[in-house]
């Protein structure tokens, strides 16, 4: 397979060289580097990375701004957020944006590159503790939806949603559910279709909507 392609965005030069050289090591594809919001933005059409290793305290444009634009620009691509910050709203922001992870910077660099390595296989990867209170408070700030207009799913999609929602990847939902891992897939393509969603991101964020994180 080739190498995942990253890109690192910190405005910190010895943090910024830490992370690729990590990374490079661990042999992932570094295809670009930037220490701002407008060289993040200016490199990503040409890097075209699949994951984008991103701080949220930069310079403008800020990381939230960033995440928001570059998720626009190419749907497909895979934002983790690795900040100094464990802020609620900060996680929160980043998740609204379209981020698919989030880690803080006292992560270890085994957690790191799981992190990217999971992001980039389209799981959500949040640091311990934060996954909770950010599903929790996401659910509360948005309205209850009409019951009468939702699809209808079956049981096992249903648990396979709430557990998709925990933050659980594939293989450890097949697992939690002796099923194959291809059966998790079929759940999840199923549910995908019927709630006209696209991708893993958004079928979480449908799933936190739902209350199916509890």
């Amino acid at each position: 397979m080739d190498p995942i392609r990253v890109m690192v965005v910190d405005d910190h030069p010895m943090w910024r060289d830490a992370v690729e050289r990590d990374l490079a090591a661990a042999g992932l594809q570094v295809v670009a580097v930037a220490a701002n919001g407008a060289e993040a933005l200016a490199r990503f059409g040409a890097a075209r990375p699949q994951v984008v290793v991103l701080d949220l305290q930069i310079p403008a444009p800020n990381g939230v701004e960033v995440t928001a634009e570059i998720v626009r620009q190419d749907p497909s691509v895979r934002v983790l957020i690795l900040s100094a910050s464990g802020e609620q709203a900060d996680v929160l922001a980043a998740v609204k944006a379209g981020a698919t992870g989030y880690l803080v910077k006292s992560a270890s660099r085994e957690e790191l590159l799981d992190a990217v390595g999971r992001v980039a296989a389209g799981d959500t990867v949040f640091t311990p503790g934060l996954a909770g209170l950010v599903l929790g408070e996401y659910r509360r700030m948005l309205s209850e939806p009409d019951a009468n207009d939702q699809p209808q799913l079956t049981e096992r999609e249903t648990e396979v949603l709430r557990l998709v929602a925990k933050g659980l990847s594939y293989k450890q939902i097949a697992e939690r559910l002796v099923l194959s891992h291809r059966t998790v897939q079929n759940h999840v393509q199923n549910t995908l279709r019927k709630l006209q969603l696209h991708n893993r991101v958004e079928l979480t964020r449908y799933a936190i909507e739902q209350g199916l994180d509890d």
